[in-house]
């Protein structure tokens, strides 16, 4: 069985965590997940502070097992969520989307494990020093904003830089891209494609069949000109989202307009224009299952890749 020290430090069977993505991770996938052995993950991007914490209570409710709450620090309330956390005695956190430093004090006194993501060997260093107990470096592989670097450069440069535990993410959607992340030095894979499809993921089911029609073109990064390059899936909204974004003639704040509450819609409701966030593994998701089975495929089919290639190809 794959271990390492995400499991000890996190108190989780499998290194598996799945994504905190926004409008998508409540107590019901964050729950499941964590029940099969991984580590289940709610966004504190979806309606304000007090319908976070009625999500963590409710994963309480639904889990006894460790879970955590991931934080966009850029977002209006991620002061109030800082907070709340510690009040609802929360013990893991991810963040992203800016620095945890001044939060991170009030945290490491509540007991709280910090892991901040990053895209960059710099920012990886710049965590470390302020006290995270291990980074997620995400490649620009993966759905929703990007980064430059991708996944496969990326991991084993932040592994050989921190002496922290290392979870990759970006493009992992199976067994092989797992498998193949652990060769690079990661001690984890953190997963949020292939949840989308899981059964107690709440997403609207067009948003589900719109992955599981996906291919390995179906992606498209929108917004690299004005400073937030997102990944999603090429819909009717990330088509004149790029016109719009490409014609000199349309303000960008006009453009960021056209893009506010877009992801929203295509998790709600279905819209053909919404924002279907998704990563460049898209294409290998091929079927809807429960949590517990992607959990498990994810590292037994891993484990299988690892010793079939020792058997086949090592004397």
């Amino acid at each position: 069985m794959i271990k390492s020290r995400i499991c000890q430090m996190l108190g989780i069977e499998y290194p598996v965590i799945q994504g905190g993505m926004a409008w998508v991770a409540d107590a019901s996938l964050a729950a499941a997940v964590s029940n099969a052995g991984g580590l289940g993950l709610i966004s504190s991007i979806n309606a304000g502070t007090e319908a976070v914490r009625a999500e963590i209570r409710k994963c309480k409710e639904l889990t006894n097992k460790p879970f955590g709450v991931n934080i966009m620090l850029q977002s209006p309330n991620a002061g109030e969520v800082a907070q709340m956390i510690i009040e609802e005695g929360v013990r893991i956190v991810t963040t992203g989307a800016g620095s945890p430093v001044k939060y991170m004090e009030a945290w490491k006194a509540a007991g709280i494990k910090v892991i901040p993501v990053v895209a960059s060997v710099a920012l990886a260093l710049k965590m470390q020093r302020a006290g995270a107990d291990a980074i997620v470096a995400e490649g620009a592989e993966s759905g929703g904003h990007v980064g430059e670097l991708h996944t496969l450069p990326l991991i084993p440069q932040v592994v050989d830089a921190v002496d922290i535990p290392v979870i990759a993410a970006g493009g992992i959607a199976d067994g092989r891209g797992a498998a193949a992340a652990f060769m690079l030095g990661a001690e984890g894979v953190q997963v949020g494609t292939r949840f989308l499809v899981a059964d107690e993921c709440n997403v609207h089911p067009t948003y589900k069949e719109r992955i599981l029609k996906a291919t390995d073109i179906s992606t498209t990064v929108t917004g690299k000109t004005l400073g937030h390059p997102v990944r999603s899936l090429k819909t009717p909204f990330s088509r004149e989202f790029a016109k719009m974004e490409s014609d000199p003639n349309t303000n960008p704040e006009e453009v960021l307009a056209f893009g506010t509450g877009s992801l929203r819609k295509a998790v709600q409701e279905g819209d053909e224009y919404g924002s279907y966030m998704a990563g460049e593994c898209a294409g290998l998701v091929r079927k809807a299952e429960p949590a517990r089975a992607i959990v498990e495929d994810l590292i037994l089919s891993a484990e299988r890749v690892i010793r079939e290639f020792v058997a086949n190809n090592i004397e």
